[in-house]
């Protein structure tokens, strides 16, 4: 295994100016952790792209690998649960924040942030489900937990052709979920539809401000947008039904009102994918085995290099990336 490896590094000047470097790096330069990883695989995700482009204060530690996602083999461990050439995946804990990330060939990190890499998957397609996929199935669950069925009505699935969106129709489409799928980009809808999306509409139904209750629409939702849409999206669900926010592409902001929950018992479910327990996070893993399709798991991603991370990250922040981005190392 070679000592040196290369990693892209954002750092900030005394004046906060921002800049990204790719640069040559050593065991010796990594963060503390009882694990050392080979990193095989990774992705770009929306905050990945706002970290590098430092359009959002994702970063919190000075210099910076970003990568919040990474699929690997054990090189080194002192972890009682990992040795030497198991197979993991990584995603959150603040990885890429606050500790070094995975857009690098060698990581360090704590063995408590680990989960195996489930057998039916590669490196690559793990990553092609990343921190998105997961935060999907995370989204699934919720609404499952809060006892809403395919029965009982359609979901709305909003930032559909993001990387989130694309894992979501995807998974509800094969649980048998009638996907309403919204967004901005027309040009997507065959993408989206071979997904399984049975309707596709213009997210500008849902975008601008609207009344504090709408005609019933769906039973659920999962809105990885915010803002206005989530206002609309909540306004529109049926009676007792369910809505996993997991996003913020509009915007931080909920100009929303009581009425969806006082008078439809509409229950709104937030999700947390960066710090969630390890077992949440291994049914998470184990329900992505069982019922994301590969097939269309390979339809939605796109292989992309290391050296193409910095202008990926641009593109996925500027709205011009569909699906998901898989970096091989």
């Amino acid at each position: 295994m070679s000592e040196t490896f290369r990693a892209i590094l954002i750092s900030r000047d005394a004046d906060k100016r921002q800049s990204v470097e790719t640069v040559t790096m050593t065991p010796g330069d990594l963060m503390d952790g009882d694990v050392d990883i080979a990193v095989e695989a990774t992705t770009v995700n929306y905050k990945d792209g706002l970290a590098i482009t430092g359009k959002a204060p994702v970063v919190r530690r000075w210099p910076m690998i970003p990568g919040v996602d990474l699929a690997g083999t054990v090189i080194s461990s002192t972890h009682a649960d990992w040795r030497a050439g198991d197979k993991v995946v990584l995603n959150g804990w603040g990885v890429g924040e606050v500790h070094y990330g995975a857009y690098a060939g060698r990581a360090r990190v704590s063995g408590d942030w680990l989960v195996p890499l489930p057998e039916v998957f590669s490196a690559g397609e793990a990553m092609a489900i990343g921190t998105a996929g997961y935060t999907a199935m995370m989204s699934v669950m919720a609404i499952e937990a809060a006892g809403v069925t395919p029965a009982d009505g359609p979901v709305i699935v909003t930032g559909a052709a993001g990387g989130v969106g694309s894992v979501a129709v995807a998974l509800l489409a094969k649980l048998g979920w009638h996907v309403v799928a919204s967004t901005g980009r027309a040009e997507e809808a065959s993408y989206l539809k071979d997904l399984g999306a049975a309707e596709v509409i213009d997210r500008a139904e849902l975008s601008a401000p609207g009344k504090p209750l709408g005609k019933e629409r769906w039973a659920a939702g999962i809105d990885a947008v915010g803002s206005h849409t989530l206002a609309n999206v909540l306004a529109q669900t049926r009676y007792h039904g369910a809505v996993a926010c997991c996003g913020l592409a509009q915007g931080m902001d909920l100009p929303a009102s009581v009425a969806p929950f006082i008078l439809r018992g509409v229950s709104l479910v937030g999700i947390d994918s960066v710090m969630a327990p390890k077992p949440r996070r291994l049914a998470a893993w184990c329900r992505l085995a069982e019922d994301l399709d590969r097939e269309r798991l390979a339809a939605l991603t796109t292989e992309i290099g290391f050296d193409d991370i910095v202008a990926a990250a641009h593109r996925i922040v500027d709205g011009k990336v569909r699906g998901r981005l898989v970096v091989t190392m």
